[in-house]
């Protein structure tokens, strides 16, 4: 996929949202997300081992305020208040997600249908919002190809 098709699809606020990461550079997608204008994410889940590590590595990686509460709650709202980082989209790339995977399935589930939601309440107000997710799992759709 070139950098100008990708720019096009992550242009479309309609299909934001949660998918595997594709097998391409992830300097590509961050670029592309760039060009677009957007805020662009990069997290390291390799050393995560629970939720806690797994919430800190998300906050510290995307900058949270100082106010964001290591719960799923607070996860929520910086990531459906993004006030703190204004951008004319956002993508964020969870990287190496097998292992939180393995350790902690369920927060590591809820921990997508938060970003999804996230995407959801995004989409609402048409500005695209996609959590891509670096994982050999099944059970997550891949980006979409065509925008």
């Amino acid at each position: 996929m070139s950098d100008v098709h990708l720019q096009h699809v992550l242009a479309d606020t309609g299909k934001a949202g949660v998918y595997h990461l594709p097998h391409m550079d992830k300097n590509e997608v961050v670029t592309a997300a760039k060009a677009n204008g957007y805020a662009a994410f990069r997290v390291n889940l390799a050393k995560a081992d629970n939720k806690d590590e797994m919430l800190d590595a998300i906050a510290k990686a995307m900058k949270f305020p100082k106010w964001f509460g290591h719960n799923f709650d607070a996860l929520a709202d910086c990531l459906s208040d993004m006030a703190w980082k204004p951008a004319e989209g956002y993508l964020v790339l969870l990287e190496h997600c097998d292992g939180i995977h393995g350790k902690a399935e369920a927060d590591f589930v809820t921990t997508l249908q938060t970003f999804e939601q996230a995407a959801n309440e995004w989409r609402e107000e048409s500005i695209p919002f996609w959590c891509l997710v670096e994982m050999q799992a099944d059970g997550i759709a891949w980006l979409p190809t065509e925008p």
